[in-house]
């Protein structure tokens, strides 16, 4: 088997890449077959030797070698080259006298004759075997070796093209194109004339040399750095001055073929002079390539007088580039001229090329002849001197117009209407700058527009860049023709002889100023002209690049000797620097070709051009010589895709009658014996009768006078399928390209074609041109992939068809549209008249570019089938592939893909037929139903589905001679009556069955978003079809429809569409929602989910929708017109109201915060007034609302006043108990009415001043009162007047006494009596948050449906958070998580367990630390409402007991909450006990109760909520509790400092600590050191590190645990001295805790005690920790007690 496999393998491979050759073109000659173990790739023919590059990457070499001394005689077999077997060749090239190959790490492998250092090795004049030679880029640093494509080989001269696709050259001549005068050159060096440009393709002639070159953009945004030329030295700018007017040309052409600028090379080589333009250019008619205008298109008229051009000079200098001057009318290049002409004087020009020339020539020919080795006699025609015919002059290209920026982006065929309302294409976009088609809309909107002039529609290049694909893969890139640019020097000036990269700031200054003009201009015209000229464009060509799909935007560059017109430039002179041929800038070409003395181009629609020299007929026409190219005549339906050119003949290779290529041969005829006659040749092509014997050829090469061809058999059809489907692509490419040059253009050309199309019809034309611009230039893009794909890659699954197929159905699915609406429109109708005045009465053109068989077709049917002739090549790709897909395995990946493009092909083939019978059934309805009633529904984008006018459907309940017609189209369902109609959108139908007593089964109830209505229709039969169409239709005008989601395997479609849809709709009914827009989400006929809703007024919503009505969150902004700006509110909404948690920004300034109810501010919320809103006042409100009105308890911060109020209001005035606290320390408690102090009050100074008694107005006392001093006297009786101002009193003054204390003392001040009790604030967050939970009032619900209610606040909230991804106020990940571990509710049977009570509690913890939990967002709102009112103005010691209170409150309310969720959890107090063999946690051991022996846990709001809470209100809490031990602190601070300055022993002994406590030594890094007198800070200092931390932690439980860790210290480092057993005595205890209080020098120790013993857990009071706080405050009051005099 294994054996059979592989006869089978050597028989295929034998089929494969065989190699023919021979010799002229008689009928007698006999091609002869290469042998070759393996299937030969390439070819490469010389003058007597050839180079062949078999599959493996082995080389091998036949023919005269006389290089090679051991192989000379023999010149049959070919060898192989040994050198090169271990390295994988991918190229290989031949030269007249030596060879190339590159390898696959890119090195460049060079042999042969040598002596003009074509070889690259110094010191040698034979190179033997194939030698490296090194190419080196010194300009990168460090220098790097250069990878190389591809090598090109001449006689005297090498050039390779880089992996940047730049151009290096070595050897010697003017061929190389470098800027020296030192020949031989042995070192590669690049060609900076080409540094920068997108090299594609080289070739080497004989003594010159090609380049095919990607076109760069458009003239204006290039960097130019010279305004001298480098050669000839003469001004690059030519100008005319008149009238303050200035026309400034840059057109300077060098004859030494040196152009310094990138705008000047791009807008050369895309002029041509009036002589070589070919005759099927635009540029008579006024349009250039691809429907582009030229400045005819742009100024109006090309011949209006130059007063217009400059006003558009002046006005537009950045936003039109100027086409080229060849195609101006000869009169207007005449006004452009100037009578001292710019150039040099032509007879020194001319000497100046002799000398130069005959200089080159003679070095070469010394060099040739010291080498010794004489080349085959062939080689002599090769080497006739240079000569200059003095008679041919250089020709000059014409001056043209500034050319400006490269700002436009205009597109192919969007329309410019000139005065006179002529309509002309716009210019054609910079290559690789397409832009998206042109949406249906646009043209839908056209017969509602005024008179609008301009239109943008698609540009012409197609943009041949999928981002998707890889960019590595060069599947359809050959080796010889990459295609990958680099951008980095693009834009770069190209032109320069300089490094390009050099130094561009330094440049770009030198360029700051023009030339001396020739009288004062403007400045504006000059500064304009600077930045037209210095800008350097960033921008590039990204479209083509790394792609599959090759360039059609390129031009041939030439340049060497010239003296057969080789170089194409239209003279012979020579070029030392590459040089565009101007004429073929435009002509698509793909492939270059040189011979000896001559140059081929193929082009994209399979033209040869040809230049040079004919003298043996080699160029295929009669043109001998030809010095510019001329295309080669060919039979009708012959289309060349390859050509090799050799020493005195061409070889081509073509597509024919069938899809095996055929040859043909020009030139000169090759006798078989040396005595016949000589001088045979043809001049025209001759076919070669033995093609089709050899079987089917993919390539042609030629060299001396020798020919060879690569041919494949077909083995199982694979080969003759490639084959069929590359010539039909080429075919199809062919056609299109003449429909687009002799159809189009002249139709677009015509000045009055819009008054036979009219306004609409003529958009629809140009946008349907455009699109087939498009779709013409990727066939041409592909036909030239699957040429080369043949040639190199046969990997079907890289296939462009295959691989880019998302890329071909877009391009058809956009063309197929605008046809369908032009012939909806009835375009084609209208179009028939402008077409026979163009082509003729009979359109035979047409006929003959569609072949049609049949006579007589109506002149709009044939235009109809010709603009729908692109289409049916869908089914050519269809057919072609399935074909295709035969040759492999049904279980390999190739026939899995090329059978997923097939089926793709032949659906849309398919939808596209279907959608071109719509359109004709349409337009026989628009045709037969023509009125003024209904013209105004006729769009182009409308189809007709179906309609009423049999009476197949009636309105329920209509009038006896009533008239309803019901016509559906796929985007709206009209209802005519008479001469009205009424139209409904589609997106927002519903239709659905209907069936009552009235009515019978027989209905269908139509719903919309103003009303809804029943129709009847005539039979079942009649009721199924206008179900399904309206449903069909709709779900296709939702895009869920096969049309607009693309393309559908399945073929099955949606027998509904959803009740729930996204759509626009403006509501024209009386009511609310008049003349609004909503664009959202739908539900049977009314807004449901989210949408915007927009008034004309400005009034705007954003947000869900239910029922039609506002309903769940949403952002609302009203404008105000008062204040000329903007009321918003963003927040939740019920039933088209503010319902809910919201936030309101005021016009006025004012931002409210908090509950709304029925569009009123009702519940909690906080109001904020800045500057803004009232510039002499500024305050903040938090408090409870009611019906739009402050209401309940709240606290009011004025801010300019500096007061606080807190207490209770009523109707937006203080009304009740309240308290209010100035900056100025003034605290007042007391009875508010109608916003004053009114009634019984306290009021207490920062100098504990007090008066209490009856107030009348704010700060106003008026009635009984006293008045207590600081020092104890008091006033008692009847006090008027203000305070802080003079006040009258009529009372008592009482003075105590010198020994009258203990009166003083009973009679302490009482604070709070007067105030709102803590249970009473903040009621309304309180009931928010049970609200939220689903209870009505406090206490009164159900727990499943609290816990359900906090699941759906819990996943709405992530939802949003997700949706809404760049908010700022965005979860973290780990806020995430702990969302979703909140979703668990902890689950618990029977009692509470200490398990359960822990897997509780840390519930509990999380759910505070997330503010979208309802238990966070009550604690974070207490939390801001705690720091509102006990923060500022409010930090006034006054306050403390009632922020301790208020605290004490939080904790009672929330805990009340938690027993609601858990039910099972024991009341304040209860007790849970610890399970066997589970200690509790540290973090719970102030929780435990050890006096009854049992460990567990005592249940408390302070042991569940004070950790979470209290952290968060500490600042402002401990700030109150050091303002009113303020007093008591200094004394306690002082008196530690005092007795901290002792040393250790001295301050024991002051204290009456027992010697026998003293420590002895201390422990100092591990070494034991004895306590001396002077000792400090060293005894007991791991219980004063430890007694430090209290003021660290928070909480009261963990001061206490602080406190309990310092005991335990202390009581170790005692043990450790006294033994195991030591108890402790207070006697003992005290006063060594004493001394660690002192030296733990704690700032605040009064406020730390006051607040332990406040907040302390009363279960905690009479236990361990309650002695040992009681000793810590024993200490506190016994060191202010201290007497320090006896230290």
């Amino acid at each position: 088997m294994e054996g059979q496999k592989s006869s089978e393998e050597d028989e295929a491979s034998q089929k494969r890449g065989v190699l023919y050759k021979w010799q002229g073109y008689s009928c007698t000659v006999n091609p002869e077959k290469v042998l070759l173990p393996r299937p030969v790739l390439q070819a490469a023919l010389g003058i007597n030797h050839g180079v062949l590059l078999t599959e493996g990457g082995l080389v091998y070499s036949f023919g005269e070698q006389p290089w090679k001394q051991d192989v000379r005689s023999q010149a049959g077999d070919p060898v192989l080259e040994s050198s090169l077997k271990d390295l994988l060749v991918v190229c290989v090239s031949a030269g007249s006298f030596h060879c190339g190959a590159i390898t696959e790490d890119g090195g460049v492998h060079m042999w042969g004759e040598n002596s003009n250092g074509q070889c690259g090795v110094s010191g040698l004049s034979l190179v033997p075997n194939p030698t490296r030679v090194s190419i080196v880029d010194n300009e990168t640093g460090p220098p790097e070796h250069v990878w190389t494509l591809d090598v090109a080989c001449g006689a005297q001269h090498t050039i390779a093209l880089s992996g940047k696709h730049e151009v290096w050259a070595w050897g010697t001549g003017c061929q190389l194109g470098l800027v020296t005068n030192v020949f031989p050159v042995w070192k590669p060096q690049k060609v900076e004339h080409l540094s920068g440009r997108y090299v594609v393709q080289i070739a080497c002639g004989g003594f010159h040399s090609l380049a095919l070159v990607r076109s760069l953009p458009p003239p204006g945004s290039h960097h130019q750095c010279m305004d001298k030329c480098g050669q000839c030295k003469q001004q690059r700018y030519t100008m005319i001055d008149k009238d303050d007017h200035v026309i400034i040309s840059d057109s300077h052409y060098c004859p030494l073929g040196v152009e310094l600028t990138d705008a000047k090379q791009d807008q050369k080589s895309k002029q041509g002079s009036p002589a070589l333009t070919p005759k099927t250019d635009l540029s008579d008619l006024g349009f250039s390539e691809d429907f582009c205008p030229s400045q005819k298109a742009l100024d109006g008229s090309y011949q209006e007088d130059t007063e217009v051009k400059k006003e558009e000079l002046r006005n537009e200098p950045s936003s039109v580039s100027m086409t080229d001057s060849s195609k101006a009318p000869q009169q207007h290049l005449t006004k452009l001229r100037t009578k001292s002409s710019p150039y040099p004087d032509e007879q020194a020009l001319k000497d100046y090329l002799k000398r130069m020339s005959d200089q080159s020539v003679t070095e070469h020919f010394e060099t040739l002849s010291m080498a010794g080795s004489r080349p085959p006699s062939r080689q002599t025609s090769l080497k006739d001197p240079y000569r200059l015919d003095q008679s041919d002059k250089p020709t000059f290209p014409s001056l043209v117009k500034l050319s400006t920026s490269n700002s436009f982006e205009l597109s192919d065929f969007a329309p410019v209407t000139s005065q006179d309302n002529t309509p002309h294409s716009l210019i054609n976009s910079p290559i690789g700058q397409a832009t998206s088609p042109m949406e249906d809309s646009v043209c839908d909107s056209l017969h509602n527009d005024s008179d609008n002039n301009e239109v943008v529609s698609p540009s012409d290049p197609i943009t041949t860049n999928d981002s998707e694909e890889d960019t590595c893969d060069t599947g359809l890139v050959p080796l010889r023709n990459h295609l990958y640019p680099d951008e980095s020097l693009e834009a770069v000036n190209s032109a320069s002889l300089i490094d390009v990269r050099i130094d561009f700031k330094e440049e770009h200054s030198r360029r700051r100023s023009l030339p001396t003009l020739l009288t004062e201009v403007s400045p504006l015209v000059l500064h304009r002209t600077n930045l037209s000229r210095n800008g350097v464009s960033t921008t590039s060509d990204g479209s083509e690049k790394e792609d599959l799909l090759p360039s059609l935007f390129t031009e041939v560059w030439s340049w060497g000797r010239g003296q057969e017109g080789q170089l194409g430039h239209g003279d012979v002179l020579p070029r030392l620097q590459p040089l565009g041929i101007k004429s073929l800038s435009k002509m698509e070409v793909v492939k270059i070709v040189a011979g000896s003395n001559h140059s081929l181009a193929i082009t994209a629609q399979c033209q040869v051009y040809s230049w040079g020299s004919s003298k043996f007929g080699q160029l295929g026409n009669m043109n001998s010589p030809s010095t510019v190219p001329h295309l080669v005549k060919m039979s009708d339906g012959i289309r060349v895709w390859d050509a090799a050119g050799g020493q005195t003949h061409t070889v081509l290779l073509a597509d024919g009658d069938c899809f095996q290529p055929i040859l043909y041969y020009t030139g000169e005829q090759i006798q078989p014996r040396a005595d016949s006659q000589t001088g045979t040749y043809t001049q025209t092509p001759a076919l070669l009768p033995f093609c089709m014997k050899i079987g089917y050829v993919s390539s042609v090469i030629a060299g001396g006078v020798n020919c060879a061809a690569l041919a494949d058999q077909n083995v199982m059809g694979f080969i003759a399928t490639l084959h069929e489907l590359a010539s039909a692509e080429r075919k199809f490419y062919c056609s299109l390209s003449k429909m687009k040059s002799q159809i189009l253009r002249p139709l677009l050309a015509q000045e009055n074609l819009k008054s036979y199309l009219g306004k609409i019809s003529m958009h629809l034309f140009q946008k349907m041109a455009g699109c087939f611009s498009r779709l013409c230039h990727l066939t041409g893009q592909n036909s030239t992939s699957l040429t080369q794909f043949l040639q190199h890659s046969r990997d079907v699954k890289s296939l462009a068809i295959v691989r880019k197929a998302a890329l071909f159905l877009d391009t058809y699915k956009d063309y197929s549209g605008p046809v369908g609406n032009f012939l909806v429109m009835g375009g084609f109708q209208a179009l028939v008249k402008p077409s026979q005045e163009c082509l003729g009465k009979k359109l035979d053109l047409i006929q003959k570019l569609l072949e049609l068989k049949e006579k007589n077709v109506a002149p709009s049917d044939l235009l109809l089938n010709l603009f729908y002739m692109p289409l049916q090549h869908l089914r050519d790709y269809g057919r072609l592939l399935l074909k295709l897909a035969t040759c492999f395995d049904v279980t390999s990946v190739e026939y899995q893909r090329i059978q997923d493009g097939c089926l793709q092909y032949e659906v849309l083939a398919h939808l596209l037929s279907k959608q071109r019978k719509e359109a004709e059934t349409t337009h026989t309805f628009w045709k037969n139903f023509s009125g003024k009633s209904l013209e105004s529904l006729r769009k182009p984008s409308r189809r007709l589905v179906c309609e009423s006018g049999n009476k197949g459907l009636t309105l329920q309940n209509a009038g006896r001679f009533s008239v309803n017609w019901f016509i559906l189209f796929n985007d709206a369902l009209v209802h005519a009556q008479f001469s009205s109609h009424f139209v409904y959108s589609l997106a927002t139908l519903w239709v659905e069955p209907f069936s009552d007593e009235s009515v019978g089964l027989l209905g269908l109830k139509l719903t919309t978003p103003e009303e809804s209505f029943v129709v009847l229709a005539s039979s079942p039969e009649e009721k199924g079809k206008w179900l399904w169409a309206i449903n069909q239709a709709v779900d296709d005008a939702l895009g869920i429809g096969l049309d607009r989601r693309g393309i559908s395997f399945s073929g099955s479609q949606r027998v509904e569409p959803p009740i729930s849809r996204t759509a626009t709709h403006t509501f024209t009914k009386e009511g609310r929602l008049k003349d609004a827009t909503y664009i959202g989400r739908w539900l049977s006929g009314k807004p449901n989910g989210k949408g915007t809703l927009k008034w004309p007024d400005g009034t705007i919503y954003c947000g869900t929708f239910k029922n039609g009505l506002e309903d769940g969150f949403g952002d609302y902004m009203m404008p105000n017109k008062t204040f000329n700006k903007y009321d918003r509110y963003k927040g939740h909404w019920k039933e088209g109201r503010m319902h809910g948690f919201g936030t309101f920004w005021y016009a006025t300034g004012e931002v409210y915060e908090g509950s709304f109810q029925d569009n009123q501010r009702h519940g909690h919320g906080m109001l904020s007034s800045g500057r803004l809103a009232s510039p002499s006042s500024s305050s903040v409100f938090i408090g409870q609302w009611l019906h739009d009105k402050k209401n309940g308890y709240g606290v009011f911060d004025d801010i300019t006043k500096g007061e606080k109020y807190m207490g209770m209001w009523m109707e937006d005035q203080r009304q009740g108990s309240g308290v209010v606290v100035t900056q100025f320390g003034l605290y007042y408690e007391g009875a508010f009415s109608n916003n004053k102090m009114m009634g019984n009050g306290l009021l207490l100074c920062d100098d504990d001043t007090a008066f209490e008694g009856e107030f009348s107005e704010d700060w106003v006392l008026n009635g009984k009162g006293a008045l207590s001093m600081p020092n104890g006297d008091t006033f008692d009786g009847i006090f008027v007047g203000e305070w802080g101002s003079d006040l009258k009193v009529a009372g008592t003054f009482i003075k105590p006494g010198l020994y009258d204390t203990e009166k003083k003392e009973n009679m302490p001040l009482v604070v709070g009596r007067y105030v709102v009790p803590a249970e009473q604030k903040w009621r309304a967050v309180f009931e928010e948050c049970w609200s939220r939970l689903g209870c009505e009032t406090p206490g009164q619900g159900d727990n499943e449906r609290a816990w359900e209610n906090i699941a759906v606040i819990l996943t709405t909230s992530r939802r949003q958070q997700k949706e809404s991804v760049c908010s700022p106020g965005t979860l973290s990940r780990s806020q995430c998580k702990m969302l979703e571990s909140l979703e668990v509710i902890p689950q618990h049977v029977g009692p509470v367990t200490a398990e359960t009570y822990d897997t509780i509690r840390r519930y509990i913890v999380k759910s505070c630390d997330t503010p979208l939990h309802p238990l966070g967002w009550l604690l974070e709102t207490l939390v801001t409402l705690y720091r509102m009112t006990y923060v500022g103005v409010g930090s006034n010691r006054r306050l403390l007991q009632q922020a301790v209170q208020e605290i004490q409150s939080y904790l009672k309310r929330i805990f009340e909450l938690i027993g609601f969720l858990f039910p099972g959890l024991p009341e304040e107090g209860g007790f849970i006990s610890e399970s066997s063999g589970r200690r509790p946690s540290d973090s719970l051991c102030s929780s435990i109760n050890s006096d009854t022996g049992q460990q567990g846990w005592i249940v408390s709001s302070s042991s569940l909520l004070m950790p979470v809470l209290l952290p968060r209100l500490y600042p402002p809490l401990f700030m109150l509790y050091t303002l009113e031990r303020e007093r008591e602190e200094e004394v306690y601070w002082d008196c530690v400092l005092r007795l901290n300055k002792q040393p250790d022993l001295s301050l024991l002994t002051f204290l009456g600590v027992p010697q026998k406590f003293w420590p002895v030594s201390i422990s100092v890094l591990g070494e034991k050191k004895e306590v001396l007198a002077s000792t400090k800070d060293a005894c007991f200092a791991t219980a004063v590190e430890t007694l430090q931390q209290i003021s660290t932690t928070f909480t009261p439980a963990d001061k206490l645990q602080v406190i309990q860790l310092t005991f335990e210290d202390v009581t170790q480092e005692v043990q450790a001295v006294l033994g195991h057993d030591f108890l402790w005595c207070m006697d003992d205890l005290f006063p060594i805790f004493l001394y660690i209080v002192l030296r733990a020098r704690i700032r605040n120790l009064g406020s730390e005690v006051s607040l332990i013993e406040d907040l302390m857990d009363p279960a905690l009071q009479h236990g361990e920790l309650g002695l040992m706080f009681t000793t810590l405050k024993a200490c506190y009051y016994q060191i202010q007690n201290e007497k320090t005099t006896g230290i």
